[in-house]
């Protein structure tokens, strides 16, 4: 039995890593201390704490830790542990996108050029990320028609040229047509130019230019003139940042909203923004900047090999200099956090800041609108997130099913849709089953946090009114829970009518949510009504087949694949049934006749 009071009397007062276990041993915190000792107890004092954090405190059964020789090593453990883990307490950076880069493997003898979303340490030049790969295959397109770099994916010697070189798309080192140093050249050159340096290959294109037309190498001229204009126009497509005297810097800026929090991410090279990023948090309403923008960081760059000289952020972080120190010897060469506090910098920040909220409010929108509408009209606590919506469904008693839908963020999430049999109910009662089911989803949450229902619901609504709002509450009472519940209900016509509470009162809503909220129960009585049509449809089936004397499994399968369903099979002629291996047209007539 782990009590927590002798086990923290353990501690010792050196750096390292504590874990933060649930009693169904999930790693729900993970965090690093210069003292495990005093860091760790403070969580179970009696001092002011983030409701997260208390809420986080409230779930812990048990901890571990791990001893380090300093900081730094306590600093990399705990990253890599977070990674690995993603533990539901830590600020999380959730965004699994990987971004494409541009690759040159320049210890080749005629390099190639193409996409990856992985980063080596192997000695090959990168470039991004990208946006999109779209982006990034278009400037790979132009670079290998412009400068005419090899197309093929493996390098070998030919007899005959490709179609690439005939049509000026390749200049064939596979034939000889190039030598390496003249091929090295056009890499170096393009190297320049995805570098930003884009006005000395420019020089240098005008230069052969020029001297291609003294030589009246008109055709070459052409040709150079075309990569100059073709360059020109890449570089004035490339948003700058004026006035910017840092080469290589990273600009992160942070919007909150009631819902979110959203960081935006500008990256700074060769003076020019290349590339803006952005990631969103939920349920760290009540975390401070500082603590976010220290997460985001030590997240970000823990796997980034093209780490910046230079990252600008609003407020200084508690480990900046630790995190300086890992970045540093990451990169092999010193990197930066810093707060500007006025100039061209803090204006860098400024505009990282009002894009954050631009595009925070952009993704919100109508969806913020609507759970902050649903949070006044229904007295929550907090902005309903995430809701989940019941319906049950049978025929006289049979094949009773449940359909479970989710509303998140004021958006139907079909993802999350799940569907229920009923197990413990063997007549027409929806009360009850209600009951059943929805104890059995909230049962897995409580078990599971983590697992393949997610969190646990802010508010549940029902289709139907008081008898199956009762049901769910009673399930909430029983796991010994506190979620609100709503009933569902509906016109003579089969409309949603009304949005009602334990006590029969009807909620007075905008036309807007009540669009949503029909919505939302259609999509619930959908997937119930589909998965009960499923599995009525698959016993009638089943039966139907079975009764026919001479049809097997084999036969039945057969039947199932080339014709879909039991009426088509009924439509069809004996003649078409009968081209199934096995099946005669004798016992296609049969087969005929029993299901008619």
């Amino acid at each position: 039995m782990f009590n927590i009071e002798q086990e923290l009397k353990k501690l010792p007062s050196k750096p390292g890593v504590y874990i933060m276990k649930d009693k169904n041993d999930n790693i729900i915190y993970v965090g690093k201390a210069i003292s495990l000792k005093n860091r760790v107890r403070q969580y179970f004092r009696k001092t002011n704490k983030t409701k997260r954090i208390e809420n986080m405190v409230a779930l812990i059964d048990h901890f571990e830790y791990i001893v380090t020789d300093n900081e730094s090593e306590a600093l990399i453990l705990e990253c890599n542990l977070i990674k690995k883990n993603m533990p539901k307490f830590n600020v999380l950076l959730k965004d699994d996108k990987t971004y494409p880069y541009i690759k040159i493997n320049v210890k080749a003898d005629f390099p190639d050029i193409y996409l990856t979303r992985k980063i080596l340490n192997d000695g090959a030049k990168y470039f991004g990320p990208y946006a999109s790969s779209g982006s990034a295959k278009e400037m790979i397109d132009f670079i290998k028609s412009k400068f005419q770099i090899r197309q093929c994916k493996t390098f070998k010697y030919k007899d005959r040229a490709c179609l690439n070189y005939h049509i000026k798309k390749c200049s064939a080192p596979c034939m000889g047509k190039i030598s390496k140093e003249d091929y090295r050249k056009q890499i170096n050159q393009i190297i320049s130019m995805l570098e930003g340096n884009t006005s000395e290959v420019i020089k240098q294109l005008t230069q052969e230019m020029n001297e291609a037309s003294q030589n009246f190498n008109y055709e070459k001229a052409a040709q150079i003139r075309d990569k100059i204009l073709a360059i020109q126009k890449i570089t004035e497509e490339k948003q700058k940042v004026s006035n910017i005297s840092e080469f290589n810097i990273d600009v992160i800026g942070v919007a909150r909203s009631a819902v979110q929090i959203c960081i935006e991410l500008f990256l700074i090279r060769n003076r020019k923004m290349v590339e803006r990023h952005h990631y969103f948090f939920e349920n760290l309403q009540d975390e401070t900047e500082e603590e976010i923008l220290s997460s985001f960081i030590k997240q970000y760059y823990m796997d980034n090999m093209l780490l910046p000289n230079k990252i600008m952020i609003r407020k200084e972080i508690e480990d900046k200099e630790l995190i300086e120190e890992w970045l540093t010897k990451q990169a092999g060469r010193k990197v930066e956090i810093k707060t500007p506090q006025k100039g061209e910098k803090l204006r860098l920040v400024e505009m990282a800041e009002k894009n954050a909220q631009i595009t925070l409010l952009n993704k919100e929108g109508e969806k913020y609108s609507i759970v902050k509408e649903l949070k006044e009209v229904l007295n929550l606590e907090k902005i309903p997130r995430k809701i989940e919506g019941y319906d049950i469904s049978n025929l006289s008693g049979q094949y009773i099913v449940s359909g479970m839908c989710v509303l998140k963020d004021g958006e139907i999430n079909k993802s999350l849709s799940r569907r229920f049999k009923i197990k413990s109910v063997l007549d027409q009662d929806d009360p009850k089953c209600m009951l059943e089911v929805i104890k059995r989803r909230l049962h897995h949450s409580v078990k599971e946090p983590n697992g393949a229902f997610g969190s646990l619901p802010d508010v549940i609504f029902v289709d139907g009114g008081i008898t199956q709002i009762q049901a769910a509450k009673q399930a909430i009472s029983e796991l010994n829970l506190s979620i609100p519940v709503y009933g569902m209900v509906k016109n003579d016509k089969h409309r949603t009518r009304a949005l009602i509470d334990e006590n029969r009162k009807e909620i007075k809503i905008s036309e807007a949510l009540m669009n949503k909220i029909t919505a939302f129960q259609d999509a619930i009585h959908d997937t119930a009504i589909s998965y009960h049509r499923k599995l009525r449809d698959k016993q009638i089936t089943k039966s139907s087949l079975n009764e026919i004397e001479g049809i097997g499994e084999v036969r039945k399968k057969a039947l199932l694949k080339k014709f879909g369903t039991i009426s088509n099979i009924k439509k069809a002629t004996p003649e078409e049934i009968a081209q199934i291996p096995g099946i005669t047209v004798k016992l296609a007539e049969e087969i005929k006749q029993s299901l008619n």
